[in-house]
């Protein structure tokens, strides 16, 4: 994967898999400090900590595939800046994962789009709440689902003119690229 927004996208799948019902993504750059900080967070099944203790590991899964990339390759990413990836889970608690990368280093992954990577997250599964946090120095925007439910009265997340809608409101405020 080359953009951290697809390493965001593969993280909130398997937190939907874990039968998370919120998933919280926290983007954080600090140019004084030169850092870039993802934080992930949901309320799905966790892991146990034989599992966790794998969670590195490309040749362990729990899906029906092979191979278990998403993380391994993050933490390589993560790696390559001099940044780190941090796991925290327990079964029935959820899980956390941070990532942190040095900011100007020539090998941190490109951000990519965070727009459509939200954009398919709710329209893939409008039944979950996403909640996405972005701070910048003094500035900080924050959007949720729950929110945006609310004032829809009834209508659905889903519908192409609403995510359109969340669409515009995405593009005006997501900024760290």
């Amino acid at each position: 994967m080359e953009d951290l927004s697809l390493h965001i996208l593969d993280i909130a799948e398997n937190a939907v898999r874990a039968d998370a019902k919120t998933i919280e993504i926290i983007i954080t750059k600090d140019e004084q400090q030169d850092l870039l900080r993802v934080e992930m967070i949901d309320d799905g099944r966790g892991m146990d900590s034989a599992t966790l203790a794998r969670v590195r590991d490309p040749f362990f899964t729990t899906k029906q595939k092979k191979t278990g990339l998403g993380i391994p390759l993050l933490a390589q990413a993560a790696d390559q800046t001099g940044g780190n990836l941090a796991v925290e889970s327990a079964p029935g608690r959820g899980t956390r994962v941070v990532v942190t990368f040095h900011w100007r280093h020539v090998d941190r992954p490109p951000m990519g789009s965070v727009t459509d990577t939200l954009l398919a997250l709710i329209s893939g599964h409008p039944d979950r709440e996403y909640i996405y946090e972005e701070r910048e120095g003094d500035r900080s925007f924050r959007f949720d689902t729950r929110e945006v439910k609310k004032e829809l009265d009834g209508v659905p997340i889903a519908e192409p003119d609403v995510l359109q809608a969340v669409r515009g409101l995405l593009e005006e405020n997501v900024r760290i690229r």
